[in-house]
């Protein structure tokens, strides 16, 4: 059955101090939503991808991806909303909507353009993950810094109340994986803070864990280190440079 993949790419990146989105940014000469699309396809575990992006560059991103000979999949690009959570839940609608057998697709991907090198092996362990039976899971990474606790302080100095045992601690990345049927009821159930960025999910599998319903955790991997600051980006070059 079909696995559908639903790629944000709708952030500002204001934070990487660029003066266009942040998908769009290039990395060794590609666009960061490129990157991220041609890993999905190259995985052979992805039948359709639908990305969400900036108001007024839908087509412009349809067009782009439609015209790269490494994204050999169905691709329709949609316009996100003002959180994360509504993006989501905007693209899932559409790729539901445009699958051939929409009721078919059974697995659901929701990835984030801002980690353009997550790798083709990644993706296919999360599907498979979900697969097995597992109705949502999560690449993770564990913590290696140590980790305190603290009590908020105006005045810049925080005391510390705890040493947090960071053995059972771990760094989610995405791509994360959900039965479609699964993600679709969490996205409902949360529909009234999706648009409200204080109150909103930062992953999907939040909205899961709000239901109540377990999450796993695969094996995640260092390459899909997300992209935030311009230091980031120069760090995803180095890494490709490397694997060269």
């Amino acid at each position: 059955m079909p696995t559908l993949a639903v790629l944000t790419a709708a952030g500002s990146g204001s934070r990487l101090g660029m003066d266009l989105p942040k998908a769009l940014v290039e990395l060794e000469g590609l666009p960061l939503v490129l990157h991220a699309a041609r890993r999905l396809c190259a995985s052979g575990a992805v039948d359709s991808l639908v990305v969400t992006t900036p108001a007024g560059l839908a087509e412009h991103v349809a067009a782009m991806l439609a015209d790269d000979p490494g994204v050999d999949r169905p691709v329709r690009a949609v316009e996100g909303a003002g959180t994360r959570q509504a993006s989501v839940a905007a693209g899932l609608r559409a790729g539901l909507d445009d699958a051939v057998e929409g009721a078919a697709v059974d697995v659901v991907l929701v990835h984030d353009a801002a980690r353009p090198l997550a790798s083709p092996e990644l993706v296919r362990r999360v599907v498979a993950a979900v697969r097995a039976g597992h109705g949502a899971v999560v690449p993770g990474v564990p913590v290696t810094d140590t980790i305190k606790r603290v009590l908020p302080d105006a005045g810049g100095v925080e005391r510390v109340v705890q040493t947090v045992d960071r053995t059972v601690l771990r760094a989610v990345q995405t791509p994360q994986g959900f039965d479609r049927a699964l993600l679709e009821r969490a996205h409902a159930a949360a529909a009234h803070r999706d648009g409200d960025e204080s109150l909103s999910a930062t992953d999907d599998a939040g909205l899961v864990e709000d239901l109540g319903v377990a999450v796993h955790v695969v094996p995640g991997e260092g390459v899909a280190a997300k992209i935030t600051t311009a230091h980031d980006l120069r760090v995803a070059a180095l890494t490709l440079q490397e694997a060269r």
